[in-house]
């Protein structure tokens, strides 16, 4: 029997670099501080070794910092074994970021540079490495004659299957989805989507230890793998290894909704609101008031958050007299206030013109009850 954690898609070092700087120094640690927390998931599965199938670093040239720290959080886990393997964001062509982790790798990381088997305790693994950002050929076609005996095959590989449009970066389907059928393996370890995902009963995507987007549903983290031998059925189970939440929040208002309760029911708790990156999408139909309510609510919970965004394209406006009584039974604000709303009820107006009067609308209001 074999056990091991499966993991990729680190990119340690990846720069954030179009959000706010303390978001951007809060995404960074959290990548780099992925690797203990992959050790500490692989001993409370009770393995010792993890398959990282690629993209371990976001970039061919990383830092020296970056390489130094990644390689002396895996030197303190030394009860792990870790094997790396170029991904297409840290390929081949990255010559010096592959010299620099040879020399300096301690000897507990093992590197997996070229197509060849690889012989681990209880299995063989059989690595296909990235040669450069978009191979345009199958690297696993090698898998079908690796001679590999009577022992376990396991496959480690990176980028899209061809069940998929594209992968995570845009390049094109290679890997065949029935690959570890066709080549006789117990697994198949795949990066370069960065949800996890399965593909078949021994095809797995790890998905990335720690999410980068609101793109995926799951939860970050990797897979603990644990096959019996050649012919058994791999036990797969997820383990949630994100530091960050990426949370994207549907909130859905319907008239005489309480939008100050709805929206609190919809947030996180607070305990968690302060490593959490929110974005709250907001729909259905609301009294111009209510919606005032609910910007007034909106901008009190957005400082409790990492990030935090509030979408409110999506909802709509009902209107009547009682709302525009607010701002004045009369004179030029309420004149102001009685256009904007026939402006923004308007079907014949294009969706943009609607809405900006809406947002006018909702200003008007804001305004007029601050004066009050």
């Amino acid at each position: 029997m074999i056990r091991f954690l499966h993991a990729s898609d680190l990119h340690l070092g990846k720069p954030f670099g179009a959000w706010p700087e303390e978001v951007r120094v809060a995404l960074r640690r959290a990548r780099q501080e992925s690797i203990p927390r992959l050790a500490q998931a692989a001993r409370g599965g009770g393995a010792a070794l993890v398959l990282l199938a690629g993209d371990t670093f976001d970039q061919m040239t990383p830092s020296p910092q970056v390489i130094r720290h990644a390689l002396n959080a895996m030197r303190g886990a030394e009860d792990i074994t870790w094997v790396l393997m170029p991904g297409n964001h840290d390929n081949l062509a990255a010559t010096e970021l592959w010299r620099t982790l040879r020399a300096d790798a301690p000897p507990n990381v093992t590197l997996v540079t070229e197509p060849e088997p690889l012989a681990l305790d209880g299995a063989v693994l059989l690595p296909a490495p990235c040669t450069e950002r978009h191979p345009g050929r199958d690297l696993t076609e090698w898998y079908d004659t690796a001679p590999t005996g009577e022992a376990l095959r396991i496959g480690l590989a990176h980028g899209a299957v061809q069940s998929f449009t594209t992968g995570e970066d845009g390049a094109s389907a290679i890997i065949p989805p029935d690959r570890a059928a066709r080549s006789g393996l117990g697994y198949l370890a795949l990066g370069d989507w960065h949800g996890q995902l399965r593909v078949g009963p021994s095809t797995w995507y790890s998905g990335a230890p720690e999410a980068d987007s609101f793109k995926h549903d799951h939860a970050a983290g990797a897979l603990l793998v644990s096959l019996a031998g050649p012919g058994a059925a791999a036990e797969v189970e997820p383990v949630a290894t994100g530091a960050l939440t990426w949370a994207r929040v549907p909130l859905v208002l319907a008239e005489g909704d309480d939008v100050a309760a709805a929206h609190a029911a919809a947030l996180p708790p607070l305990a968690q609101r302060e490593r959490t990156l929110l974005d709250l999408v907001v729909s259905g139909r609301t009294h111009a008031l209510e919606r005032v309510a609910l910007q007034q609510a909106i901008a009190a919970a957005a400082p409790d958050f990492l990030w935090h965004r509030a979408g409110l394209d999506g909802l709509g406006a009902v209107h009547d007299t009682g709302d525009l009584d607010a701002i004045d039974t009369g004179g030029a604000l309420r004149m102001a206030a009685e256009s904007l709303a026939a402006e923004a009820a308007d079907e014949s107006l294009p969706a943009e013109a609607r809405e900006s009067a809406r947002a006018a609308l909702s200003h008007l209001f804001t305004f007029a009850l601050e004066e009050q």
